[in-house]
């Protein structure tokens, strides 16, 4: 089971630090990120595995939308089987 996390804000130092330090939080392995900086915005999409979660799904969502508010940034946590379906035609 995979998640896909989106991040997008201003940029700063340590984003990818903090929203990785987050996946270890709830034992969500990174697999896979890519990011980049458009002038002064961060955008990062970043592949997880959640199949060893010590959490339930809900409760890593809803941390990354807290962590997003506290560092002023918008971060989505979207399961896999949500987005392939949302892409499936």
């Amino acid at each position: 089971m995979r998640a896909i996390i989106t991040v997008i804000g201003k940029d700063t130092i340590g984003i990818l630090a903090k929203v990785s330090a987050k996946c270890a939080e709830y034992n969500a392995n990174v697999i896979e990120v890519t990011q980049s900086i458009m002038q002064d915005l961060f955008c990062m999409i970043m592949l997880v595995d959640i199949s060893k979660l010590s959490a339930d799904f809900a409760k890593l969502s809803d941390a990354m939308q807290q962590l997003g508010e506290q560092q002023g940034l918008k971060i989505h946590t979207m399961h896999e089987d949500i987005f392939n379906c949302m892409h499936h035609i």
